[in-house]
C-alpha cells in the first residue's frame, strides 16, 4: 500500500495523523518490553501480556502443560485469592481472558483507562508470585480434561484435524495438541505446571502490549512501577526441531459419529521469516483469498453453487508461526457426493489455477478483501493489541505492518500462479477423511460411491 494511500484509509478510520507516530516502546531492565499504541476514540485500554512459550516447547509427555498453567494463573497468589483476579476485573466494568497457542500465551483486560493501573498490578503479581496450589490443581486438571473432552474428543471434526496434524509432522512439536493428549494431562500434576511457570514465567520472556486511551508516557511510569521490581531470569536454550522433508502422500480415515464426512487436504507450505525478503507467504495469502475469500471467491461460485459437489468449501492459511507451514484445504460433500468427488474437484481448482492462472479482477478484489479486513482492525482496541502481539510472537516486527500490507498489494497473477503450481503437489500432502458412523443406530452417508 502506499504511504498516500495508508493515510487516506487510517484518516477514514478516524485516527488522527498523530496516531502515524504510533506504537511507542520502551524496555525495562528486567528485559519486559513495553509497548503502547495511543488511540483516544473511546475512553478505554486494552493491557494485554505475551509470554513467549507456548505448546511447542514443550517435549513429550508433558504435553498441555501450557494451556494448564494458564488455567492455574487465575487462581490466585498469596494477595489475590483463588478466582479474585476475575471478580476485580469485573468489578472495575471490564473484561478479562486467556489463550494459549503453539507459539505463545497471552492474558488481556479491556477496561476503563482509569483501571489500567490496576490490571498491572494484578498482573505483575502473578507474573512471579502464583500459587499452585495442589488442591485447585487437582480440581483444575479436570476442567481441562473436559473441554478436551468436549473440544475434541466429542467434536469429530476437531479429532480429525488433531489426529490428521500428528500424521502430517512428524517430528516437530506442533504435531502435538495445543491441549494435550488425555493420557498427559491424566499424568500431569502440580509440580509439573510450578516447573513450567518458573522456568517461563518471567520478565525478560514477556512483553506488554497497551492499546487506548493512554499517554504512552504514563504507561511507561506505570510498567516501571508495577513491573520493574520482578527479577529476569536466564531462561534454557530452546532447540530447534526441523520437520523432515516429506517424500510422499499420506492419507489418514477417522472413524467417530457424525452426521457427514468431512474432507481436509493439507500441503506444506513457507512460512514468513523475512517480511522485506519472502514473497512466496504473500503470494499464497493472495491465492487462499482469490479461492475463499468472499463470498464470490471460485470455491464458493463453483463447488457449492454451480458444480453442487460440496455443502462447504474452504482454505485456510496463516503464513506466521513459529514452525513449519500448512496450507488446508477443506470440506464437506453434497448429498450425492463422496469425499472422493469433492477431493477431485478441489483438486481441478487448484490445477485450473495452476495451468490458467487467475483474471486481474479476481487479483484486485482478493486485494480489497485482505485490505478491508485490515482497515477493520484499526476500529477495534483489542484487535490492534492482537495485531501487534501475535506478530511479535513469531519473531517478527510490530513495525512492519504496515510493510506487509505494501507487500501483499505487490502480489501478480502470476506470482499466485507460481505458488500454485510449486507447492500443491502429492509428495506434501496429507489427506484426512471423516468416516462418519451411527448417531443413533442408522448408517450414515457413506464417505466412497458404493460399488456394485
Amino acid at each position: 500500500m502506499r504511504l498516500k494511500y495508508l493515510l487516506s484509509v487510517l484518516l477514514a478510520a478516524g485516527l488522527s495523523t498523530a496516531a502515524l507516530a504510533n506504537p511507542y516502546e520502551t524496555t525495562l531492565k528486567n528485559g519486559l518490553r513495553v509497548i503502547v499504541k495511543e488511540d483516544r476514540r473511546a475512553p478505554t485500554a486494552v493491557h494485554m501480556v505475551w509470554y513467549r512459550i507456548g505448546s511447542t516447547d514443550e517435549v513429550d509427555g508433558s504435553s498441555g502443560v501450557a494451556h494448564v498453567l494458564e488455567h492455574m494463573m487465575f487462581k490466585g497468589t498469596p494477595s489475590v485469592g483463588p478466582g479474585e483476579f476475575n471478580k476485580r476485573v469485573a468489578a472495575a466494568g471490564g473484561r478479562d481472558n486467556a489463550f494459549t497457542s503453539r507459539d505463545y500465551t497471552a492474558y488481556f483486560q479491556q477496561v476503563p483507562k482509569e483501571s489500567l493501573p490496576d490490571m498491572m498490578a494484578l498482573e505483575a503479581d502473578r507474573m512471579r508470585h502464583l500459587t499452585v496450589d495442589a488442591k485447585e490443581f487437582a480440581q483444575e486438571i479436570k476442567v481441562v480434561m473436559e473441554e478436551r473432552r468436549m473440544r475434541t474428543d466429542d467434536n469429530p471434526q476437531a479429532k480429525l484435524f488433531e489426529q490428521m496434524n500428528a500424521v502430517a509432522l512428524q517430528a516437530h512439536p506442533y504435531r502435538r495438541p495445543i491441549i494435550g493428549w488425555m493420557s498427559d494431562l491424566e499424568a500431569m500434576t502440580a509440580a509439573d505446571a510450578k516447573a513450567w511457570y518458573d522456568t517461563w514465567y518471567v520478565p525478560n520472556n514477556a512483553y506488554v502490549v497497551i492499546t487506548g486511551d493512554v499517554d504512552h508516557r504514563a504507561v511507561f511510569a506505570l510498567a516501571e512501577k508495577h513491573y520493574g521490581a520482578l527479577e529476569g531470569r536466564p531462561l534454557p536454550p530452546r532447540r530447534q526441531q526441523v520437520e523432515p522433508a516429506q517424500q510422499g502422500m499420506r492419507r489418514i480415515v477417522v472413524k467417530a459419529p457424525a452426521e457427514l464426512p468431512v474432507l481436509i487436504m493439507g500441503y506444506k507450505a513457507p512460512i514468513l521469516r523475512d517480511i522485506e525478503r519472502d514473497s512466496e507467504p504473500y503470494a499464497l495469502e493472495m491465492l487462499a483469498a482469490v479461492l475463499d475469500g468472499h463470498d464470490a471467491a471460485r470455491f464458493n461460485k463453483k463447488l457449492v453453487r454451480e458444480e453442487r459437489v460440496a455443502l462447504s468449501a474452504g482454505i485456510d492459511y496463516d503464513n506466521t508461526a513459529r514452525g513449519p507451514g500448512m496450507i488446508y484445504l477443506h470440506g464437506t460433500p453434497s448429498e450425492g457426493k463422496t469425499v472422493d468427488d469433492l477431493e477431485k474437484a478441489l483438486r481441478a481448482e487448484i490445477a485450473r489455477v495452476q495451468s490458467e492462472g487467475i483474471s486481474d479482477a479476481e487479483l484486485k478484489r482478493a486485494k480489497a478483501q485482505l485490505l478491508a479486513a485490515q482497515v477493520y482492525k484499526l476500529d477495534s482496541m483489542f484487535g490492534q493489541a492482537m495485531e501487534i502481539g501475535q506478530i511479535e510472537a513469531v519473531g517478527l516486527p510490530y513495525q512492519k505492518l504496515d510493510r506487509m500490507l505494501d507487500k501483499l498489494q505487490q502480489v501478480s497473477a502470476a506470482d499466485v500462479q507460481a505458488v500454485a503450481r510449486k507447492y500443491f503437489g502429492d509428495d506434501t500432502l496429507t489427506v484426512g477423511v471423516l468416516d462418519p458412523q451411527p448417531l443413533d443406530g442408522k448408517p450414515r452417508r457413506p464417505v466412497t460411491a458404493t460399488r456394485h
